[in-house]
């Protein structure tokens, strides 16, 4: 190897080295070259390289997205490295100008802005928005019936995030739909892809009798601590977030990443911190569990993780949380993506060991079983006519069918809210509305109006518990048209028989679970059957969520859909007829073995 030494003085014009100068780089630079180390690569202050820029690129570090080499991550990820998800408006307005469809980078991003092209089930856009804790105004709810007439299809879908949906966006009127919605005070920023998704509360949260808690200003202060966050916004993958305050209506907190489930410690009690191993004083109160990892398409409600929070300690605990993830998160392989897989990898000790290294306080451990049990959630209780703790007020929940509202019935709801309630709105992740404040002497009055739009405010224990995903004919994913084959399966069921405890089913398109099949009482995953590709389902029984939650388990595969009323219709008559007093179906299932089952309702 040459060791020959570079002289330092080729640096010439402006910046002209001295002799003392020279006399020293030359010192050092031959003391460089004795002891084999290459000379200094780079740029002299006149721009001319000294050395070979080869060899200083070769030990330069490998570039990395949070410590995955940038050659290893997906091409989702790369497209994120190279323009940041927040940064793609530019792209949004060239598309409208010229009334262009994306391609698949561009669908991928403009999901951020919660707009997604859902080609090939439909050649346009929907909108999916951001309402925390399902909260909307009567202003709002008409403002969403104007975009939804002006620009969408005349008809709006509520989620299972207690959101909104808006289909049959044309690509011209991209910015229209998103200026709009803004105007409203609502956004749809991060509602698709790799983001946080609608932050969901109680449903009844703020009126609510047996609630331990308001959970609504937890569910608004993280929403905006999201929309101020950038780095939020690049997460592995999807990620929700949902506070439980113990009321009527289930949350299905545990169906989220995260679920904050508020409960009571009856008298002071101790528990250990994480932080330095001392006990911690606990005063008697409400505070928030925390459970993680529900992720029910893979069959996984979240588990309690032995902590015990403050409310006031919430938000910070959950952004903590959020944070790991991000920096730990796979990159590489999106179907491992999710906070569950990483919990697998490390194990709930280390990830709440990560979280603690990230706060001031401690988190605590405490034991569940030393907290007051809280009552079950009453099945359905987002049907119907209910007091609320407000003196003569009370709360109506209206059946949407399958969540589907046309534009006029949009209208008439926040007509009703404002006439007659207080003008608030809520949306539940049961796919239906609820209108509060409505005083003792106005009820009838409501009820009456509802019916007369096509809407009621009961149901039967089989209608009130339908829920159901887009389907196939609004997207791509689905194998079915789950929401009219819902309409039909509990028409079907309706008219055939009548059951004395409540009912959950489920219709989901795919394995994604949208709709949470394997959460329901009866959960159907649609699939094709068949040499002619038909429509049918998988069929799963005894699911359930909160003090009844579990995991269903699959009974049946593959039923063509033309066979699934009778199937079912027989399923719940072998059930009303061997069942024990008191017994529910889910209950009922699950003390069976699928074999059994199987034989059972083949009879």
């Amino acid at each position: 190897m040459s060791t020959a030494v570079l002289e330092p003085s080729v640096a010439t014009g402006p910046f002209p080295f001295t002799a003392e100068q020279k006399e020293f780089l030359s010192g050092f630079m031959a003391g460089v070259a004795q002891r084999g180390i290459h000379p200094y690569v780079g740029a002299t202050a006149t721009g001319q390289l000294t050395g070979d820029p080869a060899q200083g690129g070769a030990n330069l570090a490998e570039e990395t997205i949070y410590g995955t080499p940038l050659a290893d991550v997906t091409k989702q990820e790369r497209w994120k490295h190279e323009e940041h998800p927040l940064d793609g408006w530019d792209r949004i307005l060239a598309h409208a100008e010229a009334g262009k469809l994306p391609d698949e980078e561009n669908t991928f991003r403009f999901r951020n802005f919660g707009m997604f092209h859902v080609s090939p089930a439909q050649n346009s856009f929907m909108l999916r928005c951001r309402i925390p804790a399902g909260e909307l105004t009567a202003l709002q709810m008409r403002g969403l019936a104007d975009i939804a007439d002006d620009y969408g299809n005349g008809k709006s879908a509520v989620t299972t995030r207690s959101n909104l949906q808006i289909r049959e966006i044309a690509p011209a009127n991209l910015v229209n739909v998103i200026t709009r919605l803004q105007s409203l005070g609502l956004t749809a920023r991060g509602s698709g892809v790799d983001n946080i998704r609608n932050i969901t509360a109680s449903p009844t949260a703020g009126f609510d009798p047996r609630e331990l808690l308001d959970t609504r200003p937890f569910a608004h202060s993280l929403h905006h601590y999201i929309l101020n966050h950038r780095e939020f916004y690049n997460l592995p993958r999807k990620f929700n977030v949902a506070f439980e305050g113990g009321g009527a209506v289930d949350t299905v907190a545990d169906t989220n990443d995260i679920g904050f489930m508020a409960v009571k410690l009856a008298a002071e009690a101790k528990g250990d911190s994480l932080k330095d191993a001392t006990s911690v004083a606990l005063p008697a109160g409400i505070y928030f569990r925390v459970e993680l990892c529900g992720i029910t398409g893979h069959k996984q409600l979240a588990k309690d993780s032995g902590i015990l929070v403050k409310p006031t300690e919430a938000l910070a605990v959950c952004a903590a949380m959020i944070r790991v993830f991000l920096e730990n998160g796979d990159r590489t392989d999106r179907k491992k993506a999710r906070l569950k897989y990483l919990i697998d990898k490390w194990g709930v000790e280390k990830f709440l060991a990560e979280t603690q290294k990230k706060l001031a306080f401690p988190l605590v451990k405490f034991p569940l079983e030393q907290c007051i049990k809280r009552p079950a959630a009453v099945k359905h209780g987002h049907i119907g006519v209910y007091r609320q703790k407000q003196a003569e007020k009370n709360y109506i929940g209206v059946v949407v069918p399958v969540g589907v509202l046309t534009t006029k019935q949009m209208r008439r709801i926040a007509d009703l809210a404002a006439n007659y309630g207080s003008g608030a709105l809520r949306l539940t992740p049961w796919q239906n509305v609820l209108i509060p404040d409505v005083p003792d002497g106005f009820v009838e009055t409501v009820k009456r109006q509802l019916v007369r739009l096509g809407l009621h405010h009961e149901a039967t224990n089989i209608l009130g518990g339908l829920v159901a995903c887009t389907g196939n004919t609004g997207c791509k994913w689905a194998a079915t048209d789950t929401k009219g084959q819902a309409v039909a399966l509990g028409a079907h069921l309706n008219k055939k028989l009548q059951l004395d405890h409540p009912i959950n089913i489920h219709l989901t398109g795919c394995p994604n679970s949208c709709a949470q099949h394997y959460v329901g009482d009866i959960g159907l995953q649609g699939v094709k059957v068949g040499q002619a590709s038909s429509e049918g389902y998988h069929v799963v029984f005894g699911g359930g969520t909160g003090a009844d939650a579990a995991i269903g388990k699959q009974v049946f595969t593959g039923i063509p859909f033309s066979d699934l009323p009778v199937l079912l219709e027989r399923v719940l008559k072998t059930y009303q007829a061997k069942h024990q007093p008191g017994e529910t179906f889910a209950a009922f299932t699950r003390r069976h073995e699928v074999k059994q089952l199987q034989e059972m309702f083949s009879e």
